[in-house]
C-alpha cells in the first residue's frame, strides 16, 4: 500500500487534531501531575513515596502484577495458538468470552468474585476450612487484576498467527520435529515481537488498574453486604 504524499491543507488539520487530543488528553494531566507531586518540594516528593504504607502499597502492586503478566502470557500463548491452529466447534464462544473483561465493569469483576468466594458460595466452606481466604485478601486483588488483563496478550497474538497460517510449522512437522521444536524455531521467531508488545500492554493495564479495581471491588462488596450481609 502506497502512502499518499498530500501537501495540502487537510494534512495539516489532521496533524492539528491528533496533537491538540495528545496535549489535553496526555501531555496536559501528566504534566500537571508532576507539578502536583512536585509542588512542595523534592523532600515532601521522597518522603510520600517512602512512607512504609506507600511501599507496601507498591510491592503490592508489583506482586500482582507479576502473577497476573505470568499467568497471562501462559494462557495468551495457549489460546492464541488453540484459536488459529486448531479448527473445532465453539471457537467463536471461547473467542468471545476471551474479549469479556473488556467490556465487563471492574465492579462487575468484584461482584462476581465476592459471588464466587465469599461467604454465600458453596466454595467458602472449603476455602475455610483450608485456611485459604480470597476475598478482602492478596489472593482476591491478584485474580481481579488477572481478570482485567489477560485479553491483551492473545489479542496481539492471534492476528499475527492467523496471518502467518500453519504451511512452516506443517512442513517442520513433516521433517519430524517435535511441538516444543516447532514452537520455538519456526512459530515463536513471528511471535516474539507481538508477545513483547502484549506483556507491556498487559502490565501497563496491571499496575494501572490495581488502585481502581482493589477501590471498585470494596466499593462493590460495601453494596453487596447491604443487601446480603455476612459475605
Amino acid at each position: 500500500m502506497k502512502l499518499r504524499n498530500n501537501t495540502g491543507p487537510v494534512k495539516w488539520i489532521l496533524i492539528l487534531l491528533v496533537s491538540l487530543f495528545l496535549a489535553v488528553f496526555l501531555i496536559l494531566p501528566l504534566v500537571y501531575i508532576l507539578m502536583t507531586a512536585l509542588g512542595k518540594g523534592f523532600g515532601v516528593y521522597r518522603a510520600s513515596i517512602t512512607d512504609p504504607y506507600a511501599v507496601k502499597a507498591l510491592l503490592l502492586t508489583l506482586k500482582a502484577t507479576l502473577w497476573a503478566v505470568t499467568v497471562n502470557t501462559i494462557f495468551g500463548i495457549a489460546a492464541a495458538w488453540c484459536l488459529t491452529k486448531y479448527a473445532f466447534r465453539g471457537k467463536k464462544i471461547i473467542s468471545t468470552l476471551i474479549d469479556l473483561p473488556v467490556t465487563a465493569s471492574p465492579i462487575i469483576a468484584g461482584l462476581i468474585y465476592v459471588l464466587t468466594f465469599g461467604r454465600q458460595s458453596f466454595l467458602y466452606p472449603i476455602l475455610d476450612s483450608r485456611g485459604i481466604q480470597i476475598i478482602f485478601a492478596v489472593p482476591g486483588i491478584i485474580l481481579a487484576t488477572i481478570f482485567v488483563t489477560f485479553p491483551f496478550i492473545s489479542r496481539e497474538l492471534i492476528p499475527v498467527l492467523t496471518a502467518q497460517g500453519t504451511d512452516e510449522e506443517e512442513a517442520a512437522a513433516l521433517m519430524g520435529a517435535g511441538t516444543l521444536t516447532i514452537f520455538r524455531r519456526v512459530t515463536f521467531p513471528h511471535i516474539k515481537w507481538a508477545l513483547l508488545y502484549g506483556i507491556v500492554l498487559c502490565t501497563a493495564r496491571a499496575m494501572g488498574e490495581f488502585g481502581a479495581s482493589a477501590g471498585k471491588n470494596q466499593y462493590t462488596a460495601a453494596l453487596y453486604r447491604t443487601f446480603v450481609p455476612g459475605i
